[in-house]
């Protein structure tokens, strides 16, 4: 069992527009965001975009945002990750943060067991 959860801590200098989520190279999840759900985000909400069974041994996860940053520019953000699968459940944390100095979201993908 694995659960990969998305949440969006930040000021409101970012909006997300869409998520797409990728196990092992298959699209698992495509989500279009609202303005009420991206409201709901930046309040401190998680989203659990995807819940499935996977094999014991190793994946790989590939996330990518679309939406608009600061100074209203569009952007497309995308992380990887490749973890461990055993017996145990896994839960992956994606987590979108502002980063000043590049002025777009960054991502922070946590791994909890």
């Amino acid at each position: 069992l694995h659960n990969v959860a998305h949440s969006f801590p930040t000021r409101r200098s970012s909006d997300l527009d869409s998520v797409q989520i990728k196990l092992d190279d298959k699209v698992v999840t495509s989500y279009l965001y609202t303005p009420a759900e991206v409201a709901a985000l930046h309040r401190g909400g998680v989203q659990r975009v995807h819940m499935g069974n996977l094999k014991s041994g190793e994946h790989e996860i590939v996330a990518f945002f679309t939406g608009k940053g600061p100074h209203d520019r569009d952007y497309k953000r995308g992380t990887k990750l490749k973890f461990e699968k055993g017996s145990e459940p896994r839960y992956i944390e994606l987590r979108i943060k502002d980063s000043t100095g590049k002025l777009q979201p960054e991502f922070d993908v946590k791994v909890w067991q």
